[in-house]
This record gives C-alpha cells, sequence and structure tokens, in this order.
C-alpha cells in the first residue's frame, strides 16, 4: 500500500478487464483525481453543512467516455420529487437521480422497516440497488432522519462537482493500494451495498456505479458524476482508508 497526500497524487492510467460473471466492462483510461480536505482515515463528516451548486450538470463523466454496464452501487441525496414507480433525488453537488422501486424494495428508517411513503419530497436517503448511469433499480431505500444529502460530508471531502470540460486535479488521500485497475472482482448484493453505503457516507455527492473485491480483499469503489474522487478505497471491515 502507498500512503498518498492531497496534491501529491501520482497520475495512473488504467486500462479496465474486471473478472466476473457479467459482460466485461469496456476498457478506458481512468479518470484522475483531487481532493481539498481529509482529516483521517476512517473519516467522519463535518457538520456545516454545503450548498448545492446552482447549475444541475448535463453529462456524466464515465470512464473514458465509455459506458460500464449496469451494476450493484447507489447514492445518497434529497428528493426531489415522488410517483407511483419511484422518485428522483438530487445529490450534494446537484446531480439528479431516478429511482424506481418495486414490491421487493427494502424502506428503512431509524434501522426499522417502513413503507414507500416515508420518502417524501425534501427528505435525505441513501439508494442501494443497480444502477446504470443515472438511473437506480432500487434494492434498499434507507431514509435518513434530519439529513443533508450528504452536503456537509461532500464539503468535509472536498468532493469537485462535475464540469463539462474540466480535467480531474490529479490529486490522492489516504492509503491508495498499488493496483492496476482492471484487477478484482465485481461485487453484488450485500456486499456491494455494505461498502456503497461505507463511501457514501464519507465522499457523497456522486453516484456510485460498481464495487470491485481486490486481491488483497479490501474493495475499490467506483463514483461518476463528480469530476473527483473517482476511486475510493474500503478496507474489509467496510472503512474508507483513501480516495483519488
Amino acid at each position: 500500500m502507498r500512503q498518498a497526500n492531497p496534491g501529491n497524487g501520482s497520475h495512473r492510467k488504467r486500462g479496465f478487464q474486471l473478472k466476473a460473471n457479467k459482460t466485461a466492462w469496456i476498457a478506458g483510461a481512468a479518470l484522475t483525481c483531487a481532493l481539498a480536505g481529509f482529516a483521517t482515515v476512517g473519516i467522519s463528516a463535518a457538520s456545516t453543512p454545503s450548498a448545492a451548486p446552482s447549475a444541475t450538470p448535463t453529462a456524466l463523466p464515465t470512464d473514458g467516455g465509455q459506458r460500464a454496464d449496469p451494476s450493484d452501487g447507489g447514492a445518497t441525496g434529497i428528493v426531489q420529487s415522488t410517483s407511483s414507480s419511484g422518485f428522483t433525488l438530487k445529490t450534494a453537488t446537484g446531480v439528479t437521480v431516478t429511482v424506481s422501486d418495486n414490491a421487493s424494495t427494502t424502506f428503512l428508517k431509524n434501522n426499522h422497516h417502513t413503507s414507500a411513503k416515508a420518502v417524501k419530497k425534501g427528505t435525505s436517503v441513501l439508494v442501494l440497488g443497480l444502477v446504470d448511469s443515472a438511473d437506480i433499480t432500487a434494492a434498499k431505500v434507507v431514509v435518513q432522519p434530519h439529513g443533508d444529502g450528504g452536503a456537509a460530508a461532500a464539503e468535509a471531502a472536498g468532493v469537485i462537482p462535475f464540469q463539462q470540460g474540466t480535467p480531474s486535479p490529479d490529486k490522492s488521500v489516504g492509503t491508495i493500494p498499488d493496483y492496476t485497475e482492471g484487477e478484482g472482482t465485481i461485487q453484488t448484493g450485500s456486499v456491494a451495498y455494505k461498502a456503497t453505503t461505507a463511501a457514501q457516507a464519507v465522499v457523497p455527492g456522486g453516484i456510485v456505479d460498481r464495487v470491485v473485491k481486490l486481491a488483497d480483499g479490501e474493495y475499490e469503489v467506483h463514483n461518476i458524476s463528480i469530476n473527483w474522487p473517482h476511486h475510493l478505497f474500503v478496507n474489509k471491515d467496510f472503512k474508507v482508508v483513501g480516495y483519488e
């Protein structure tokens, strides 16, 4: 493992070819990452909320401009509207996510089961499920009482919103493994959701579109829809140890 310092991350291009019982991901140059604030590894969010950007991004960045197949992940945000088939939410960086729910979707509030009626406009939620760009088919929706949609945590982590034509800075924070993107196995179900939950608690604002288990047993959680960070690393105990 290598220790990364803000402002001194190394730029690495990686070809992506995952070992999984799924359609192979299309290879692309991995986006580089930047961070403007990180207190300690294991990372706790600051209490001061931040304002969402005034404009919603018009496009979502993906791996090297290529699109990945749908995989399990999720996003955090504030509910904007509801319907009989689901709802929309807006992340802390202003990205609109369309969420579909169904009879098998689990709704939780205060660690107890609840119903879809708990999801109302203005509610803060964490959504876990099958991610296809900015669309999520929800397996689980966690209603967060008094939550801010991840705004404070995104500000504390220094998340950089996506802006068309703006390159990602080359910075890293925490412990970054010496790995080549393409190693590891796509995770699904509860493991993917645990890793996504850990990553979204520390670095919300983006959409997690896949979780990969690395050879050492840790996880790489991949973010889209923001300029930084794109790669978060979660240990075997599902705690964030670094990101870039």
